[in-house]
């Protein structure tokens, strides 16, 4: 039996990471071409697919954290290692039940900043008129342009689903809010923002016309998640402990990994395939082939969306054709149920069409399939009302 490594299941902190010695997949390679092409960027992943601690990893990079990425690819490269001012912010956290208590968190975060420094302009009371005095006095003080890393913006939206009136409320502070970082460009260096859906992305950033959406880019695909080539490079000790466990030969094991978390593709090109981080990482704990990703929870934006659509769910095992702009330019008040369910993970690209400009889409991997059939299906046909597996 190999020794029993730190794994890093539910660690969002690129910090911790590497001070609790967890195992780390390298995704710092990716940091030099964010930087050389441009600002700002946008990027969809599933939850619990990484997003938080790739935003995490650049954090500590703006902070010149130079001890952190001892041995890691942008060690190779980088050499100023400067401290910039980062602002953060981090939606997976936070009251957003109404404007009252989403304007709180926001502030508070802000009130933050404010005291590192030194500013509080009376006269600025808006989430954004703060902001924009933020990243001027943080030029100002520190003679560097800030980087700006947004977690989850979408989640103060998609807890709001259903109540129209709070959604277009908070869809209004956000628009303003991140309108500034265009109209502060000269005093901002870096900008990434994450997210689930992609569904508001017009509507809110319609001011950052220069937005770059890498969340389809086939140079990008394997940012989050884990390849098959990191998980046979990283994880020996962790697959053959499994497969011992599990009284079948690696091959076996490394087949069932596949079959069961494997599958996910996010650009046209789907020679590359993504593993559920969160499932891989959960199987190898327990050396068991389960389901994880998929018992964590079910969106109730997402069993909402389901009840009120009539659609045929079991074509999702054979794959259905969509043509790319209805993937693409999908909204929130789309009747479509493919789209979401793509970008929310229980469904992947599994073919593109150049000709038609069309892909096919389908289930990724025997863990969402089981989980599709035997638990979302029976919530969309109103079978039983599983509440405590129901996020918000």
């Amino acid at each position: 039996m190999n020794e029993i490594r730190n794994l890093p299941i539910g660690v969002q902190s690129f910090e911790e990471v590497k001070i609790k010695n967890c195992i780390y997949i390298d995704k710092t390679k990716f940091i030099a071409p964010l930087l050389s092409v441009g600002k700002p960027y946008f990027l969809s992943r599933p939850r619990r697919f990484g997003k938080s601690l790739f935003l995490s990893t650049l954090k500590a990079y703006f902070e010149g954290r130079k001890d952190l990425f001892e041995g890691l690819e942008i060690s190779k490269t980088e050499k100023e290692w400067k401290k910039y001012p980062v602002f953060y912010f981090d939606f997976n956290v936070g009251d957003f039940t109404d404007e009252e208590n989403f304007r709180r968190t926001l502030g508070l975060k802000l009130d933050e900043y404010e005291e590192i420094y030194g500013v509080r302009n009376k006269n600025a009371t808006s989430p954004a008129d703060r902001f924009s005095d933020l990243l001027k006095s943080a030029h100002e003080k520190t003679g560097l342009q800030a980087a700006v890393l947004v977690d989850e913006y979408d989640k103060p939206l998609l807890n709001a689903v259903g109540d129209e009136r709070l959604v277009d409320t908070f869809r209004k502070i956000l628009k303003s809010f991140y309108g500034v970082i265009k109209g502060e460009d000269a005093h901002i260096r870096f900008v990434f923002i994450t997210g689930v859906t992609w569904f508001d992305k017009v509507s809110i950033f319609s001011d950052l016309n220069n937005l770059r959406d890498i969340s389809m880019s086939e140079a990008f695909s394997a940012i989050c998640g884990i390849s098959q080539e990191e998980l046979e490079a990283n994880f020996v000790p962790e697959i053959e402990n499994m497969a011992e466990k599990n009284e079948i030969t690696k091959d076996e094991c490394l087949e069932k990994l596949k079959k069961n978390y494997d599958g996910y593709h996010f650009s046209k090109n789907t020679r590359t395939d993504i593993y559920n981080p969160f499932s891989l990482l959960n199987a190898f704990a327990d050396c068991n082939f389960g389901s994880y990703w998929f018992s964590t929870g079910t969106p109730s934006f997402l069993t909402k969306m389901m009840r009120e659509t009539v659609f045929d769910y079991s074509s999702l095992e054979n794959g259905i054709d969509v043509d790319s702009r209805s993937l693409e330019e999908y909204r929130l008040n789309s009747s479509e149920p493919v789209p979401m369910l793509y970008q929310t993970g229980y469904l992947t690209i599994k073919d593109y069409e150049k000709e038609f400009n069309s892909y096919t889409i389908g289930l990724p991997n025997d863990e969402v399939k089981f989980g599709l059939c035997k638990r979302l299906l029976p919530l969309y046909a109103g079978f039983y009302d599983d509440d405590k597996k129901i996020e918000s």
